[in-house]
């Protein structure tokens, strides 16, 4: 399958040394050390017409939020990686100095056009900060939580009980028959985009359970093979996509209209056509989505 937005990341998270605080400021403290910047979970990126990071030195962290301070997300090599927040500030640009110069974006939309491998680090920095902001205060006991293990952990203060980064698992599948595949709308959705199905896993299911459930639900459609192609981080803010082609039964559609706006079976050919952006009535999520590339997998396969 194509590159995958927001995977590939090529940091080594250095698991075994970060649990040093010792270590892990040292690594803060490096001359060399890069910092990614964020403002309301939006990246500080490069203006102009060099696209990319606009990484920072260590001298951010003065400006950076106390909790979490500057998050560890890994090495290169020597060189260490980190994210700090300054949501605090009113205007990021103006009162760190960089109008004109840097800017902060969306990942959603910067993604289109950063290197993957910066897009990966990004979502990393992203998720990470987002999950700190949520969980300052123990869900066990209700005490404030400390950063433990460079930003990859939180400590109660109260109960001492260990928080750690969640995930939660969404599977997300092209139902096919034959030569067509079956695509549904959400309400709100841009004109004409159609999408994969997709569905949260609920505790007790296994993947092949959400996928089956998920589409009975959404479209009344009963499918039995389920082949699993990959997965996407989906950093909005913490998903893991779990990408599937599903084979149906039959092509009958019973729209759930709680869940779907519309669904329809399309041919290949216009699936074909929706990728290549010709007119062909419907259009597609962008490349960065896991979407777009299981439909393109199935199409081109």
């Amino acid at each position: 399958m194509t590159e995958i937005a927001f995977a590939g990341s090529p940091l080594d998270r250095a698991s075994a040394q970060r649990s040093s605080d010792d270590w892990v400021s040292q690594q803060a403290d490096r001359d060399d050390a890069r910092y990614l910047v964020y403002w309301r979970l939006q990246t500080l990126l490069k203006s102009g017409e060099v696209f990319g990071v606009a990484w920072a030195n260590k001298e951010i962290r003065s400006t950076a939020s106390a909790d979490p301070g500057a998050v560890l997300l890994g090495m290169s090599g020597e060189v260490p990686y980190l994210a700090v927040d300054v949501t605090h500030l009113e205007k990021p640009e103006h009162e760190l100095g960089l109008s004109g110069v840097a800017s902060f974006a969306e990942l959603r939309s910067a993604a289109l056009t950063l290197p993957s491998e910066e897009s990966a680090i990004v979502a990393h920095g992203r998720s990470l900060l987002d999950w700190h902001s949520r969980h300052r205060f123990c869900p066990a006991c209700g005490e404030v939580t400390g950063v433990a293990h460079g930003g990859a952990q939180r400590i109660c203060t109260g109960c001492d009980v260990e928080h750690f980064p969640r995930l939660n698992p969404v599977a997300i599948m092209a139902v096919v028959r034959e030569q067509s595949c079956l695509v549904g709308r959400g309400r709100g959705w841009p004109a004409g985009m159609y999408s994969a199905l997709a569905g949260f896993i609920e505790p007790g299911e296994t993947l092949e359970e959400t996928v089956r459930r998920e589409v009975l639900e959404e479209v009344g459609v009963r499918v039995d093979r389920i082949d699993y192609i990959a997965s996407q981080p989906w950093p909005f803010p913490a998903q893991l996509m779990l990408g599937c082609i599903a084979h149906a039964h039959s092509r009958k559609i019973t729209i759930d209209p709680k869940e779907l706006e519309d669904a329809r079976w399309v041919d290949r050919d216009d699936i074909i056509g929706a990728l290549e952006k010709r007119p062909v009535g419907i259009s597609l999520p962008p490349p960065t989505a896991i979407a777009h590339q299981l439909l393109k997998h199935w199409a081109r396969s």
